[in-house]
């Protein structure tokens, strides 16, 4: 299992705490220092949706120009996560061929995430 995210992420800190508690080993992926491949990207893109990926609450979302979040689409919406990684839903989780994002621990637990 993979796990992508921002290191200082409060919900990226929140989930990984939650891995080591549960003892599951995961690889944890800095999108920020490590960068995000236009290839993965879109292999999350097809699996879960660009709509799913683009987190339009945080402070990055509110930042961009309102001609840009009003003409927003899937195009576009991969070219603002590729340059500003800190736009995606956090954290996101490979697990094999699924792909979940976010984090909540009943949800994992449920999809038996790990």
């Amino acid at each position: 299992m993979k796990l992508y995210g921002i290191k200082n992420c409060d919900t990226v800190k929140k989930a990984r705490k939650w891995l080591d508690d549960q003892g599951i080993s995961y690889e944890f992926h800095d999108f920020k220092k490590e960068g995000l491949s236009s290839e993965k990207l879109s292999e999350w893109e097809q699996a879960i949706g660009w709509e799913t990926l683009l987190n339009r609450r945080g402070t990055t979302w509110r930042k961009l120009p309102d001609e840009v979040r009003d003409n927003i689409n899937a195009q576009s919406a991969h070219d603002i996560m590729l340059e500003n990684p800190s736009i995606i839903k956090r954290p996101v989780v490979e697990r094999g061929s699924e792909v979940f994002v976010g984090f909540k621990a009943d949800e994992w637990a449920e999809k038996g995430i790990g």
